[in-house]
Parts: structure tokens; C-alpha cells; sequence
């Protein structure tokens, strides 16, 4: 089976729940993959795949998990110059304040 011909960061997200936000920063343009286990297990083997995410033009960008499941997120340069540097982090939902009625 072959490999992709070109680099890339992967980072194993592991069990995510679906709503979850995860923010990406990039140092360059570069191709950002949020994928399934089954479609990053494709990906490697440079089979037909599907994934969110797309050319990330600016830095942060941020990407909704859909669904409950294990994730993979893939940078690439496939079809820019260079590499880029890239960082993954979770971001936390923000808290709806409680609102009390006064008695």
C-alpha cells in the first residue's frame, strides 16, 4: 500500500464528543483534515476520503467535531511550498451565566 508523497503533522484526537471545538494554529497556509479513524486509515493509504476542513487561509481556525467518535486531524502541504508549524488545542464551550430571579 502506498503513502501519501507529500508531509504531514498527524495528531490523534482520540474519543471526542460531538460539539466539541478544536482550534488549530499555523505558522503558513497549509490543508487542515479533520477525519474519522476509518477515513484517516484511508488517507494513509492514499485511498479516496472524506473529511471537514479544507485550505486554511488565517491562523487560528477552528473546527466543530460532529459526531461522538475517535478523530484524527492531518496538516499538509499538498499543493503549497514550505511546511507549516501547526498546534492543536481543545477549546473550552463558554459557560451560559445562571441567571437567578430575585426574590
Amino acid at each position: 500500500m502506498s503513502k501519501p508523497a507529500f508531509r504531514y503533522t498527524h495528531y490523534d484526537l482520540g474519543e471526542q464528543r460531538a460539539g466539541s471545538t478544536i482550534e488549530i494554529t499555523l505558522s503558513a497556509v497549509a490543508n487542515v483534515r479533520l477525519l474519522t479513524a476509518s477515513n484517516f486509515e484511508r488517507f494513509t493509504e492514499t485511498l479516496k476520503h472524506q473529511f471537514i476542513g479544507g485550505t486554511a487561509k488565517k491562523s487560528p481556525i477552528r473546527l466543530t467535531i460532529p459526531e461522538n467518535g475517535h478523530w484524527h486531524l492531518v496538516v499538509d502541504m499538498e499543493g503549497h511550498n514550505g511546511f507549516a508549524e501547526s498546534s492543536v488545542k481543545t477549546v473550552e464551550k463558554p459557560v451560559a451565566p445562571r441567571i437567578q430571579k430575585a426574590s
